[in-house]
């Protein structure tokens, strides 16, 4: 039996509180001059909790008289409702919008969010202790109902969430005959034992748990508000949230202002009172915006890092980050049905090149699909990756020769990938790669986000542009992407064996041994090619505090940013 974990939050509540506010980070941006009223604003009209020349509680720096935070996104983000958002920008903005049972510190350590605290004895049965001061932003009480509706709604079939896949990888009790529309959402295993009083049970013991309720998946959502709005209950005006921040405006594919919720629980403890998300496709039009002080953060445009940690030491920042890049062939359809031709391409991609001349942002090349940073997991020594570029190169040659492909019958296919100059830049690198030493012709398509999410879900490709960011630290939710049932298993791949160790990894408290074998299977089989693993490289102005540098998986909460004065 495993030793029982019990987090009384209660013990560490108040410090918690101190070191969140010492977590914050504004800086100037565009003066936001449209909002809507509406039933989910404030009771109270947002007013900053800083004032000119009032000192941090913390710090003691001199807070900025304007507390409002604007950043550049890539892409509209995918949703604003909980159980339907699926990319990182999009995730960023519901974890200000809700607020889960735990959330993550600066460090990515679990920290109290709605629940107080919780507690197992097996890691199986899991019961969590919502706080009495948690609320609606239109006064309601967040109650265990709404974490029971809103997981039951996850998995509800007739919602096809697009991470209905992670509510299996959590184990809930029934959760796979729910998906398959055996038995109701009711069945799944969740209960309301008060309204304070959250039961979890799983199908099999899972130490990582607590973990994985840090995702927006696992939010509550206002079941009221969506039964009276439909899908229209998450633009403003309408939508109902337990973050520290209510939503004010959304233009889509323009701008989404969020502001101060007077009665989120630690309210008083948010220095934040406005944050401004541009969505902004080109990033070096991004980049000069930022200059021209209408941004706070941006990306680094890909291969501009040194010259701008050069010209902007204290604005130019680069950290790990728990993700991959990866090219995903559609195992499904010819010649990509064939191995040899899988790992010709792969082996064809010089990854130093990639990291060192195109991007230059100190990402790692990537020769396994589990990134090296993710806590307990040790990288296998796969074969391929321990080979120079030009053995790689050769076997390359003879492999798709091999497969039927040559000079007198030179392979054409076509790669797709999504708005994005670094995305465009690796894709014209990587296909000219394959022109030269394999006589491959590879057609660039760039869809727009949204688009190229469809495209890709629906196998309408060859090769295509993946991109994975872990839900949690633990190897599983980057190797469980490759079962032959994931959501997210683009590439189609099926492998008996595969699955089969998957499976068993579940059942281990230690499944390195199965972890090792599924990384040296996929690097076999190569359903996907692994580029490179992330950093985050990006522009920060100074004095914007408390970005969570140290969190490798880069859990964002506007309410632990702030602004110093100049």
């Amino acid at each position: 039996m495993i030793k029982p974990i019990a987090m009384d939050w209660r013990l560490t509540l108040a410090a918690t509180l101190i070191t969140g506010v010492t977590l914050a980070g504004c800086s100037q941006g565009p003066e936001d001059t449209a909002s809507q009223s509406s039933s989910s604003e404030p009771a109270e009209s947002s007013q900053s909790q800083a004032s000119s020349g009032m000192a941090h509680p913390v710090t003691g720096e001199t807070l900025a008289e304007e507390q409002v935070f604007t950043y550049r996104a890539l892409d509209e983000s995918s949703s604003l409702d909980p159980q339907l958002v699926e990319d990182v920008d999009g995730s960023y903005i519901v974890r200000d919008l809700f607020e889960g049972l735990l959330n993550s510190n600066e460090q990515g350590d679990l920290i109290p969010g709605v629940a107080e605290r919780y507690e197992t004895e097996d890691n199986q049965t899991w019961t969590f202790h919502l706080r009495d001061n948690a609320q609606w932003s239109d006064g309601e009480p967040v109650t265990a109902n709404d974490f029971v509706y809103a997981w039951r709604r996850a998995v509800d079939p007739d919602l096809a969430s697009p991470y209905a896949w992670y509510m299996s990888l959590m184990a809930l009790e029934n959760v796979e005959a729910i998906l398959e529309g055996e038995l109701p959402p009711s069945e799944l295993g969740v209960e309301a034992i008060d309204e304070s009083t959250l039961r979890v049970s799983l199908s099999r013991p899972l130490p990582y748990f607590a973990q994985m309720v840090v995702h927006g998946t696992t939010f509550p959502a206002p079941q009221w508000v969506i039964e009276e709005h439909g899908e229209d209950w998450t633009k403003p005006g309408n939508l109902v949230g337990n973050g520290a921040f209510v939503l004010t405006e959304h233009v889509v594919n323009e701008r989404l202002v969020r502001e101060r919720n007077e009665r989120y629980w630690d309210n008083e403890n948010n220095l934040m009172d406005r944050v401004v998300t541009l969505v902004i496709n080109d990033e070096n039009q991004a980049l000069n915006r930022y200059d021209a002080g209408e941004l706070d953060k941006t990306d680094v445009p890909a291969g501009q890092y040194p010259r701008l940690e050069s010209e902007l030491p204290d604005e130019a920042h680069v950290f790990p980050q728990l993700c991959n890049y990866y090219y995903i062939f559609n195992n499904e359809v010819e010649p990509f049905d064939d191995p040899r031709v899988r790992q010709a391409l792969s082996y064809a991609i010089d990854r130093n090149v990639i990291v060192n001349n195109v991007l230059q942002g100190g990402q790692y090349p990537a020769y396994t699909f589990t990134p090296a940073l993710t806590a307990g997991f040790t990288t296998p020594d796969v074969e391929w990756g321990q080979w120079t570029q030009a053995e790689r190169d050769a076997r390359a040659v003879e492999l798709l020769a091999e497969a039927g492909y040559g000079p007198e019958n030179p392979l054409e296919t076509s790669l797709l990938y999504n708005t994005d100059e670094a995305h465009r830049k690796v894709a014209i690198a990587v296909s000219s790669m394959w022109q030269e030493k394999l006589g491959v012709t590879a057609t660039l398509e760039n869809q727009e986000w949204t688009t190229f999410l469809t495209t890709r879900s629906e196998g309408d490709f060859d090769i295509a542009r993946g991109a994975w960011c872990g839900d949690y630290n633990e190897a599983s939710t980057f190797l469980d992407l490759m079962q032959s049932d994931s959501g997210y298993n683009d590439a189609g791949y099926a492998s008996e064996e595969y699955d089969r160790l998957a499976a068993e990894a579940q059942t281990e408290l230690d499944p390195g041994t199965q972890y090792t074998a599924m990384e040296e299977l996929i690097a076999a089989d190569m359903p996907n090619a692994p580029v490179y693993h992330y950093t985050e490289v990006i522009m920060l102005k100074p004095d914007v505090k408390g970005w969570p540098f140290d969190d490798i998986q880069q859990n964002i909460y506007s309410r632990n940013l702030y602004k110093v004065a100049n």
